[in-house]
């Protein structure tokens, strides 16, 4: 696996987030639950950030974050401009953290037991960008149903 081929897919992805947040045509649509639907995408996004930020920023690239997990699914009404700022951010702080990524640590152990046990980073960053776009999936599928 090679870090400029990670920094590609999650900036097309980051890309991505963007365009779905800004495709709900009413932004209060963007905090929509509906029966089975837990989640809202505005929620979606900030977990996204907050995952992202906090396991790539923090924890490779060294940049400050103080995650709060519990906002990222109970906090509500965030304008959709700065939702987009978020992910803009998140964009530059993966990246920077990527670039900084010497190759040779893909094989060593990610510095902290996410899972219970060790992992190498190389495991990790797959982890995350199946994550990520698992969520992104669940933000497309929300406004097709939701943004009425």
């Amino acid at each position: 696996m090679a870090i400029k081929e990670l920094i590609q897919l999650f900036e097309r992805d980051t890309d991505r987030l963007k365009l779905e947040i800004n495709a709900y045509s009413n932004e209060e649509n963007l905090w929509k639950i509906d029966h089975a639907i837990a989640n809202s995408a505005g929620n979606l996004c900030l977990h996204l950030v907050g995952n992202m930020s906090h396991f790539v920023g923090k924890e490779i690239g060294g940049f400050d974050y103080v995650r709060d997990r519990e906002f990222e699914f109970s906090g509500k009404d965030v304008p959709r401009s700065e939702l987009v700022g978020m992910v803009e951010k998140l964009q530059g702080v993966v990246t920077a953290s990527l670039e900084g990524l010497d190759e040779a640590m893909l094989d060593k152990d990610y510095p902290l037991e996410v899972f219970g046990s060790k992992m190498s980073h190389s495991y990790f960053l797959i982890h995350l960008y199946g994550h990520f776009n698992y969520h992104l999936g669940q933000i497309n599928y929300h406004r097709r149903l939701l943004d009425k």
